[in-house]
């Protein structure tokens, strides 16, 4: 693997990256960032945005299975129960605190704690302690903490709220990632050491797309505030070697914690991005691609292709930023950076009242 040096710009990470094979990539988008300063001296010690996150995809918990996560600095337990639905809980039992997503298994549609065979439900309450003659009182209310799951789009997704407010809008569901017309999800996973909120500004940074990503000019879009919804829609001419063809590029973003890029035009794509923090400054990210299964065996194809590996390298690129970024509370905004302000306006509505959030 290329050394340090071949990392130190977002130019240079391209170059570094091209000459690597699929598994030297998948490594590098995955370790540790060294040298980044800590929490305090990047000013990321900020609350995290409450919505829907997505926890795994789909097909990584079958029934029966029993794994533990690690979001929101918080450590969990998740399990898909007999009847094919899944539940999550915070990790510790209750009685001795043992990690039940280390040795847990299903009971039913209950979690059986590893250590002493207690058995909980979604809600955490305790239904079984086989050697006991009696439950607790305590034991047999829900935990103060919810975590609310559904799953769409081929994913598992949680509610985060860290004043344990109940969910206040829905997962958007996407046709084509369900669509049996549509192929199977092409991922690419990143571990950002930054924040969120540095994150989710980019998307609105027109002036980074010239210095960071090279591209000569950036289109500039439509922008629609919407409640707990943003979409931006770029129209533009792209030139193929089949001549001008007119293309649509529609992000949406619903809550901190879900968003989606339609790609029309030269090659259909749906980008569904899985994006998740750790800690205050680890962001679990990982990038799925569906596009129609036409699309594998015409002309589309190189396009398609093509696209998808211009959307992972600018992520490489922006990684670099991230992985070092300190958050300001009070930027200093020119005219031809975007609406960054206007940005910090919608997403600010995310923080729970009384959490130290963004300005």
């Amino acid at each position: 693997m290329p050394d340090d040096a071949s990392f130190a710009t977002p130019v240079a990470v391209s170059a570094a990256l091209a000459d690597m094979n699929d598994e030297q990539r998948k490594a590098w988008r995955t370790a540790a960032a060294p040298g980044r300063a800590s929490v305090a001296a990047r000013n990321l010690d900020i609350a995290f945005p409450y919505g829907w996150y997505p926890a795994l995809l789909s097909d990584e918990l079958k029934v029966g299975a029993v794994k533990p996560l690690r979001y929101f600095a918080t450590d969990l337990v998740v399990w898909r129960g007999e009847d094919g639905a899944v539940r999550m809980l915070d990790a510790y039992c209750r009685h001795l605190g043992a990690h039940m997503g280390h040795g847990g298994r299903v009971a039913g549609n209950e979690l059986e704690c590893p250590f002493h065979a207690w058995r909980y439900d979604g809600a955490g309450v305790v239904h079984d302690i086989a050697y006991a003659e009696a439950i607790p009182a305590r034991l047999r209310t829900p935990c103060e903490r919810q975590w609310p799951v559904t799953e769409a789009n081929r994913m598992i997704w949680f509610w985060y709220h860290p004043l344990g407010a109940a969910p206040e809008w829905d997962v958007e569901h996407f046709a084509e990632a369900v669509d049996p017309d549509w192929g199977d999800y092409q991922i690419f996973e990143w571990t950002v050491y930054g924040s969120l909120q540095n994150m989710a500004e980019n998307a609105v940074d027109v002036a980074h797309f010239k210095f960071v990503h090279g591209t000569a000019t950036f289109p500039t879009s439509d922008m629609i505030w919407d409640g707990p919804r943003r979409t931006s829609i770029i129209d533009a001419g792209l030139d193929t070697p089949m001549g001008r063809v007119e293309a649509r590029i529609t992000a949406s973003q619903f809550g901190p914690g879900q968003s989606a890029t339609r790609f029309t035009g030269v090659a259909d794509t749906l980008l569904l991005a899985a994006v998740t923090p750790v800690e205050k400054d680890e962001v679990r990210v990982r990038f799925c691609f569906t596009q129609p299964k036409t699309q594998s065996t015409d002309t589309g194809a190189l396009f398609a292709a093509g696209f998808v590996r211009e959307v992972c390298r600018q992520l490489d690129q922006d990684k670099v930023i991230w992985d070092h970024q300190r958050y300001l509370t009070k930027p200093i905004i020119c005219d031809g950076d975007g609406p960054i302000l206007r940005f910090r306006q919608w997403y600010g509505q995310f923080y729970a009242e009384g959490t130290k959030a963004a300005a």
